[in-house]
């Protein structure tokens, strides 16, 4: 009798096995911060900065191991343009990091300036024009007289009618 096969796991299931050690070491006990870093603080922000770590405050000897701890400092790489405004945004990142756990977990906002990695775009994918798209390119240039701007109006033209959204209209 054949085994059944395992199903396929989105790669996200082992995200936290994976990195689990190397976040921890950094204060994060799962990944998710990083990974919703986006959703926590919006697209415009997170394209200026990433979060680094997590430092939470040591326990006593005495502490009781029920309380929850006192609130963690969140140290982000901001780039140094944006460091200024992200420092005016502290409390709102602040807020969002909390409202997004569902305790105040986090009680202070470190900013240190670096570079910060972000996700190369994807180029949009022209498709090869087609001989009536090429007709009708250059019949919407054709009463143009100067040869530069006629040339670069056609460049134009042939992108936007080859991108995947290039509008379609019939004539």
């Amino acid at each position: 009798m054949r085994q059944p096969r395992p199903r396929p796991r989105p790669l996200a299931d082992f995200l936290d096995v994976c990195l689990g050690p190397s976040l921890a070491a950094q204060g994060f006990a799962t990944s998710d911060v990083i990974v919703a870093w986006p959703d926590i603080v919006g697209e415009r922000l997170a394209g200026f900065t990433q979060p680094l770590k997590i430092e939470w405050k040591r326990k006593g000897p005495h502490a009781d191991p029920e309380t929850r701890p006192d609130p963690a400092t969140l140290v982000v790489r901001v780039e140094s343009a944006f460091a200024l405004e992200m420092q005016h945004l502290a409390p709102v990142v602040i807020d969002r990091v909390n409202t997004y756990y569902g305790w105040r977990c986090i009680g202070k906002l470190v900013l240190k300036q670096g570079p910060v990695r972000r996700a190369e775009k994807k180029r949009p994918v022209v498709r090869p024009l087609s001989d009536a798209d090429r007709e009708r390119v250059g019949a919407a240039i054709g009463p143009i007289e100067d040869e530069t701007l006629k040339a670069a109006l056609d460049r134009l033209g042939q992108a936007i009618v080859g991108s995947s959204g290039g509008a379609r209209t019939k004539a």
